[in-house]
């Protein structure tokens, strides 16, 4: 099951550069992100929403290839297997990118709306859904961006000891 944490920062920037961070040690499989998002308030209170996971392109380029796969099947039945890829292709693609800007895969976006009017304008919050992770070897690494905790999943023991290894560093 996944865990969902909400860390908010000091600058606009702070929060891509943490999960920045954290993809380079999930690489060292200290943590194993599902989702993740980044919400950056402006100092004229605009809020700008940066998905990890552009599901609308997604959509589109699975899409595309399984449609030129079977327009250039159904093609070969009509002697025309470049044709029938071609339009295979445009349909697919057309229709994987309006089936991606449905789907809502992962942090909903409602909420990630919501939560991010409440962060203070030139700051930053992180949205993450982490499947594991290894907070001893985590903490360190993040510790020098002053992360604050606004919202998780967790537990009540183990919020309390995130927000404990967090107060160490103010």
């Amino acid at each position: 099951m996944s865990d969902l944490v909400v860390l908010d920062f000091d600058g606009i920037h702070t929060a891509d550069d943490v999960l920045n961070k954290l993809r380079a040690l999930q690489k060292e499989h200290l943590i194993d992100l599902e989702d993740s998002c980044v919400v950056e308030r402006a100092q004229d209170g605009k809020i700008h929403i940066k998905q990890a996971v552009n599901l609308t392109a997604m959509g589109a380029s699975q899409g595309g290839l399984s449609g030129a796969l079977w327009g250039t099947l159904v093609g070969f039945l009509f002697l025309n297997p470049l044709a029938g890829m071609a339009i295979g292709a445009l349909a697919g693609a057309g229709a994987g990118a309006l089936s991606g800007s449905l789907a809502d895969y992962g942090i909903n976006d409602e909420f990630v709306r919501q939560l991010g009017q409440t962060i203070p304008p030139g700051s930053s919050a992180l949205f993450v859904l982490v499947r594991s992770i290894t907070f001893d070897k985590i903490m360190p690494e993040i510790e020098p961006y002053k992360p604050r905790v606004l919202r998780t999943s967790l537990s009540n023991e183990d919020e309390a000891k995130l927000r404990a290894a967090l107060a160490k560093v103010s």
